[in-house]
């Protein structure tokens, strides 16, 4: 079996839904209480696609302004970036166009880009254009999807589709973050396409906090463990 081993990081504004949607797709789970990610997130979440598994370090990063300096420790070496807003908030979508630029100055690599929509459920509120921001995500390469953190709607395409984009870039391009190699371990009949599987580095969180060393952080050591 193929393995392609990647770092997702995900960015975007304080409150577009960030961790809820990581949290959702990983832990199936859904709070209208989590609190503000301090610093970042990180988890491991591993996907069957095409016959291969793709293993995703996927990292939570705070929205908040008082981390943006801390942002580019995260994403080094990343090899996939979904970019959040809310589409309620026109401020959260003009966010977006500062980290894609941090991103192309940041990240010599090809990356895998998808701009998501958040907070779907709110359509009465929204504030942003299906077609203007599904124009913006084809002018950045990105693929574009809404989705809806409370109602668990589309954020398994969104993963599934980044995981078929690296797989996909994993034989296509030269990157020296992004590691494929065969394994014969395991069987992909035996998980549905697109669902992370139950391996032991699955479903696992934990908080980094900014206090910590820029070493620790990227070798992801947890500060405390998040039950889901």
């Amino acid at each position: 079996m193929k393995v392609v081993e990647a770092k997702i990081v995900v960015l975007g504004s304080q409150g577009v839904g960030k961790t809820s949607l990581v949290v959702r797709y990983i832990g199936k789970m859904f709070s209208k209480h989590i609190s503000p990610t301090i610093g970042a997130s990180f988890f491991t979440c591993n996907i069957n696609v095409d016959g291969a598994r793709v293993k995703l370090q996927v990292w939570d990063t705070a929205g908040q302004e008082r981390f943006r300096s801390m942002a580019p420790m995260y994403y080094r070496n990343a090899n996939a970036a979904l970019l959040v807003y809310d589409i309620t908030s026109v401020g959260s979508f003009t966010a977006i166009k500062t980290w894609v630029k941090e991103l192309q100055s940041n990240v010599p690599e090809p990356m895998a880009l998808a701009l998501v929509g958040n907070k779907c459920d709110l359509q009465e509120a929204r504030a942003v254009p299906h077609s203007e921001a599904k124009q913006y995500a084809a002018a950045i390469g990105a693929q574009y999807c809404e989705t809806s953190a409370l109602h668990d709607q589309g954020i398994d395409h969104v993963f599934l589709s980044t995981a078929t984009a690296l797989l996909q870039m994993s034989t296509t391009t030269l990157s020296a973050s992004l590691r494929s190699y065969d394994s014969a371990e395991g069987d992909t009949d035996r998980v549905p396409t697109g669902d992370p599987t139950d391996d032991p580095a699955t479903h696992t969180g934990s908080v980094e906090l900014p206090a910590w060393s820029i070493a620790s952080i990227a070798h992801g050591e947890p500060a405390r463990s998040m039950c889901c």
